[in-house]
């Protein structure tokens, strides 16, 4: 089964493809790009699973509320795509950084809708002032000029790691198309919403009971492999795994590992669920 929609929710008209069938889904991608950085990952994490691809907004295809939003209701936005779509079943959610923090919100929410977390180079605290500084640079040089080298260029040194930049072109250039394409107005208040106004979700983290699983990449400098061993810690019950040559684009730059580890948290946890279900012989 292949569908796609376009779902009216509280930050926008958001684009939403569905593929295959099976327990649900839900990925939710990184600011700067789109749903087309899931492309690696989809057909290695497929198989018995309906994926559930949501662009977010002011990304893409989808539009935004025109006004400033949170990742709050964009996690309520994506219960309002699951009843719209009348997924019913506890998801497992995946989401690259941006994603990862709706995932917390959409866990914490809407306990009863999440079945498993998992959170591919999420950072958990809000921005540093250095962080913030530099978000308002590059802010004000996206105002001024749009998708100038110097902003692309720039954003994906970010985004990606050294390896990646230097030896993985595709990457590279649809990092660079992404933020090409992007709505110019849509996307500054992306930055501004999701980045500059970040909350810190160490709290909500330590209320998240569904299994969890932080992944962050070694060059991840906004999400360290030590930050990620952190905020492991917060969890009632949680994992961390790191993964060399990326930064904040796990599941594009490294999408085998990035599968195989997912794959083997969703079979542990599917196991640990069948043996819930088994009657105890006395």
């Amino acid at each position: 089964m292949q569908e796609q929609h376009i779902v009216e929710t509280a930050v926008g008209h958001l684009k939403v493809q569905v593929l295959g069938q099976g327990q649900p889904v839900v990925l939710w991608h990184s600011l700067f790009v789109d749903d087309r950085s899931w492309k690696r990952l989809v057909p290695l994490i497929q198989g018995g699973r309906q994926l559930l691809i949501v662009t977010g907004p002011g990304h893409g295809n989808s539009t935004d509320p025109g006004r400033r939003y949170s990742s709050e209701e964009c996690a309520d936005a994506a219960i309002t795509i699951l009843d719209e779509l009348g997924v019913q079943r506890p998801v497992d959610w995946v989401g690259n950084a941006w994603g990862g923090h709706v995932g917390v919100l959409a866990a914490t929410r809407h306990p009863s809708r999440v079945r498993t977390l998992v959170m591919l180079g999420s950072p958990i605290a809000a921005l540093s002032p250095l962080e913030r500084a530099r978000t308002y640079l590059l802010l004000g040089l996206y105002r001024a000029s749009g998708p100038s080298p110097a902003v692309v260029n720039g954003t994906s040194k970010v985004l990606l790691s050294p390896r990646t930049r230097a030896g993985d072109a595709e990457a590279v250039d649809l990092v660079h198309d992404c933020l090409r394409r992007a709505d110019r107005r849509m996307l500054r208040n992306a930055i501004t919403s999701v980045s500059l106004h970040r909350t810190d979700l160490s709290d909500p983290l330590r209320h998240v009971a569904q299994p969890t699983l932080i992944i962050t990449g070694a060059d991840h400098h906004g999400f360290t492999p030590a930050q990620a061993q952190e905020a492991t810690r917060l969890l009632p019950s949680g994992g961390v795994a790191i993964v060399p040559d990326a930064a904040y684009l796990v599941p594009l730059e490294v999408p085998a590992t990035t599968a195989q580890l997912v794959a083997d948290f969703w079979a542990a946890e599917d196991a640990a669920t069948v043996s819930e279900r088994r009657p105890t012989v006395q």
